[in-house]
């Protein structure tokens, strides 16, 4: 897939080619759905506590006798149907993390990197030169047409890194660092000349080995 690489005024400097098996992948919108659950549920905090009849307040002695008293039956005021009684079936701390095969992990980013390559949503450029003020990078990427960029380039980038910061839509991240419900949440994604490369190489499915 050949695609034009642009400098920081939105001119063409060049083009590039950019792998088919990283940005022309088949595209499985259940894989990023998977991809996109596994992360947000890496995301949860998974602090909510409630109190069990053992942890409230008061005395668990039977409030009154069994019969005669005309009253329904009940053994402690920590039971549930009474106000500051405790909780049978409300959370407790947990973690909601769970594990997602490496396999499932690259082929989920390789089919967000296609969508936005089939959608003409990815750009590439030379480099991302920057004084390291956020008021020059919103300006780059006003000068690309797009107001909610995810920019992908490396952190030895202190300039940029800096800059985007304080970004209102906008987001910068490593190479590395690049994920699938980041790249689905932008509307545009920016990359430099080196970063793309850099993705390429990590995300590449390695060549099976004949046995032959």
């Amino acid at each position: 897939m050949k695609i034009e690489i642009k400098n920081i005024q939105g001119k063409g400097v060049g083009s590039v080619d950019l792998d088919d098996e990283v940005f022309g992948a088949e595209v499985h919108e259940h894989l990023l759905w998977e991809a996109v659950k596994w992360q947000l549920a890496k995301r949860r905090a998974g602090t909510a506590s409630t109190k069990r009849m053992g942890e409230v307040r008061g005395t668990a002695k039977k409030i009154w006798k069994q019969k005669g008293t005309g009253q329904a039956r009940h053994g402690s005021r920590q039971a549930p149907i009474f106000v500051g009684g405790g909780s049978v079936f409300g959370p407790k701390p947990r973690d909601y993390e769970y594990d997602m095969p490496r396999k499932a992990k690259k082929a989920a980013l390789r089919a967000a990197l296609s969508l936005r390559a089939s959608e003409q949503k990815i750009v590439v450029l030379d480099n991302f030169t920057t004084d390291g003020k956020t008021k020059s990078v919103a300006a780059a990427l006003k000068t690309i047409g797009s107001a909610k960029v995810l920019i992908v380039d490396a952190k030895t980038n202190e300039n940029l890194v800096r800059g985007a910061k304080n970004l209102a839509k906008s987001q910068w991240l490593a190479p590395e660092g690049l994920n699938v419900y980041d790249i689905l949440r932008h509307d545009t994604l920016v990359l430099t000349k080196d970063a793309a490369q850099a993705v390429t190489e990590a995300l590449k499915p390695k060549a099976k080995v004949s046995n032959a």
